[in-house]
């Protein structure tokens, strides 16, 4: 190769890695949503494609990913809205116990004498800080109008951004289903330019990958919320259905579902069915162990070819980095690393591990 050939393959390299970093830099506020509609077009291509071969005039045009994507808005808009009606029924129940207590105190609930340990310290703590109308309005001074404005603020931003980020992916998702199998094939040829025959493998491990969380994640999950769920109209949890959907969102994140199971036993401590409240935790628990340690190791660890130690790092380090898209990017990216390093040991243990030969024995024969 020629020194000037060289230089214009250089300046080439270098200017396509500027560009890149360039376009990376512009969209990077709406990178979350690209990937979130990558990661839902994966989870719902076994579906899609099944109507796409029922009905094959459905594949031209807008019309099915249309309805695809309004399907995804609706599973995802509808238990916000119900969320935001309970919250909003409630909200007056709330404004009128902040009022009667700051006009008659909070009495000590009967069941904080009650308790096996720490009941002394509790109950006397409750009458010094809740159980007078002073104590009660000093208290509450403590969230001042310019505290709660603040926060406000903070709230209303995020949900804000939010909504355009949840706009956008559904935007994303659209096009993504509509041009999927163009994708695909460019990504492929993309794919196997760079990795060679190793693209096609990296590629079926992210699928898999994200498949399987998936299914260990919000299958689980919403199987959890719908078993606790029963428990919670057994044992008379006010809202059951509200605080089970939300048991099932939260135990799509490991260990999260023990939030849920805090809020609905607090919920019957408040009411004196201390009985109740334990057997909430005692049930909850149950569930998660079996489902954190039986289930979703089969589903993901299945899928993905790891062990579960594995997947529980790159679920909770996906969550700390990317927030909820990390429950599912993490654990595809683990996947992947993992793959590539036991196919670098694989092809290195031949050598690395081929017993010595004694220079003895090759010098007797």
């Amino acid at each position: 190769m020629s020194l000037d050939a060289s230089r214009q393959r250089t300046a080439r390299l270098v200017l396509t890695l500027a560009l890149a970093a360039l376009g990376v830099w512009i969209i990077q506020g709406f990178l979350p949503s690209l990937v979130w509609a990558g990661v839902i077009a994966i989870a719902i291509a076994p579906a899609y494609a099944r109507i796409e071969r029922r009905w094959p005039h459905l594949k031209r045009g807008a019309l099915l990913p249309m309805l695809a994507t309004t399907i995804v808005a609706l599973v995802v808009l509808g238990p916000v809205a119900l969320g935001a009606y309970r919250a909003a029924a409630e909200a007056q129940d709330v404004v009128r116990f902040i009022a009667g207590a700051r006009d008659n105190g909070v009495p000590v609930p009967a069941w904080m004498f009650q308790l096996p340990l720490g009941s002394k310290p509790a109950v006397a703590w409750w009458q010094a800080h809740l159980a007078t109308p002073e104590a009660t309005r000093a208290e509450l001074a403590r969230f001042d109008n310019a505290y709660l404005l603040r926060h406000s603020q903070i709230v209303g931003k995020g949900l804000l951004h939010r909504s355009i980020v949840f706009a956008f992916t559904l935007v994303s998702l659209f096009f993504v289903l509509r041009d999927g199998d163009t994708l695909v094939s460019q990504m492929r040829r993309a794919g196997t330019a760079l990795f060679g025959p190793r693209a096609d493998r990296i590629g079926h491990q992210v699928v898999h990958s994200v498949r399987g969380t998936i299914d260990g994640l919000v299958l689980v999950g919403i199987g959890e919320g719908a078993v606790m769920v029963v428990a919670y109209v057994a044992l008379g949890v006010p809202h059951p259905i509200l605080l089970g959907a939300v048991t099932a969102i939260a135990a799509m994140i490991p260990f999260g579902a023990a939030v849920a199971f805090a809020i609905a036993a607090f919920l019957l401590l408040t009411a004196n069915a201390v009985t109740g409240a334990i057997l909430i935790l005692v049930i909850g628990f149950a569930v998660v162990g079996v489902a954190d340690h039986l289930v979703r190791p089969v589903l993901i660890g299945g899928a993905t070819r790891l062990p579960f130690l594995w997947v529980l790092v790159g679920i909770l380090g996906g969550v700390e980095t990317l927030g909820l898209l990390g429950l599912f990017v993490g654990p595809a990216t683990m996947a992947v690393l993992v793959m590539l390093w036991r196919e670098l040991v694989e092809r290195e243990a031949p050598e690395l591990g081929a017993p010595a030969r004694d220079p003895t024995i090759d010098h007797a024969r």
